[in-house]
């Protein structure tokens, strides 16, 4: 408990969040990581799992990029990047090995979000997209119109598994002397001073809960079928029972 007080004392400490090597520094960095690596993640893993899904083939590749990508380990990925020529330079505000640390955490975020865009867009009943089609409507309305909307919320809940992924996975960057919060609990355990460990993986876990939480409500937002029900059971109206004499 004392070491716990210590680690509050620590966040608390305004001198803490001061300087280059600060907690203020770090924080950006690790926002910096997880952000970049989200939208690239995004940008990618979307277009291609929804394109994938739409076309209703590569199943087998999307399935395999997935196991690939979770049976790799992300610290192996960043070691070897970290030897190269990416891993040498600082990055503008990401610090050093500020691009291994992205290129790892992209290749990290990627299968969440490809395999949910893909399995979401397939999920979408048949029947419902032939109808469409039968409207008249283009592959393109078909796929804004009908399956995008009834995939949102399992792509959503894909985007939502990749940022708080990313945001954890992102501390491990400073086992390469890379940027993030991790710098802190890794001087920790190195010093035996283990208020820097607490309060690194204080911050560490409150950036996944606020992340978790903001992630849940647009998923929420951005998820049609939840909107249908809530306002179907607000809007329920309950006709009185009569009984035939």
């Amino acid at each position: 408990m004392n070491e716990v007080g210590e680690a509050i004392t620590f966040l608390l400490d305004p001198g803490s969040w001061s300087g280059t090597d600060g907690l203020g520094r770090q924080l950006t960095e690790q926002v910096l990581l997880t952000v970049t690596a989200l939208l690239v993640v995004v940008l990618v893993g979307l277009s291609l799992g929804l394109w994938l899904g739409h076309r209703g083939r590569g199943g087998t590749f999307a399935i395999n990029v997935s196991n690939v990508g979770r049976a790799v380990p992300v610290f192996a990925v960043l070691a070897l990047l970290s030897l190269g020529p990416v891993g040498t330079g600082v990055l503008g505000p990401y610090g050093r090995a500020g691009l291994a640390t992205l290129i790892a955490l992209v290749l990290f975020g990627l299968p969440p979000v490809i395999t949910n865009a893909y399995v979401g867009v397939r999920e979408v009943d048949p029947e419902v997209v032939e109808a469409a089609r039968g409207t008249g409507m283009s592959e393109w309305q078909v796929f804004r119109s009908v399956e995008l909307p009834l995939a949102a919320g399992l792509v959503a809940n894909g985007v939502r598994l990749a940022v708080v992924q990313l945001w954890a996975t992102a501390t491990i960057a400073a086992l390469v002397a890379g940027p993030g919060l991790g710098n802190t609990i890794t001087y920790g355990f190195s010093n035996n001073t283990y208020r820097y460990v607490i309060g690194g993986a204080i911050l560490v876990a409150l950036g996944a809960i606020v992340l978790e939480g903001v992630a849940a409500l647009v998923e929420r937002a951005v998820d049609p079928m939840r909107r249908v029900r809530g306002s179907g059971q607000n809007g329920l109206v309950h006709t009185p029972q009569t009984t035939a004499s």
